[in-house]
């Protein structure tokens, strides 16, 4: 079978639909230091800086979200987690700063992601999608 005629290298966004836009968009901001990459009013689109990828916020009743149908609620979400990668991991500053924002802890282990097993702490966002702060790998 042949190989793809491309190598994969990171990835380059991830995509949320939102049934609160503002307060998502607040949320990544104030919270986890995002920044306002580029605004497209018009389709319901605020694109986030976060590190070297994008968190695309879609509003559900813009152009862009009506396509995905219903909005995600309690019996459905968009994904089941987004990990964002962070430096450095600091367990108790971390839950110090979610606890400002009034952010509940989630549960906190070592994970195994892109660059191996390591810390990890999960936390929700005002709709209820799961994001996970992964530090860096173990010694």
């Amino acid at each position: 079978m042949p190989k793809p005629p491309f190598t994969l290298r990171q990835i380059d966004h991830v995509v949320i639909r939102a049934r609160d836009p503002a307060a998502l968009e607040a949320f990544y901001r104030e919270v986890l230091g995002c920044t306002v990459e580029r605004r497209q009013d018009g389709i319901g689109l605020v694109q986030l800086r976060a590190g070297a990828s994008l968190i695309d916020l879609v509003d559900v009743n813009g152009k862009l979200g009506r396509m995905g149908g219903a909005a995600p609620g309690r019996e459905g979400h968009n994904m089941d987690h987004l990990c964002l990668r962070i430096d450095p991991f600091d367990r108790e500053a971390i839950a110090a700063h979610l606890q400002a924002h009034g952010v509940a802890v989630g549960d906190y282990g070592s994970r195994y992601g892109a660059e191996g097993e390591g810390p990890s702490q999960y936390l929700s966002d005002p709709e209820g999608n799961v994001v996970e702060l992964k530090g860096p790998p173990d010694a």
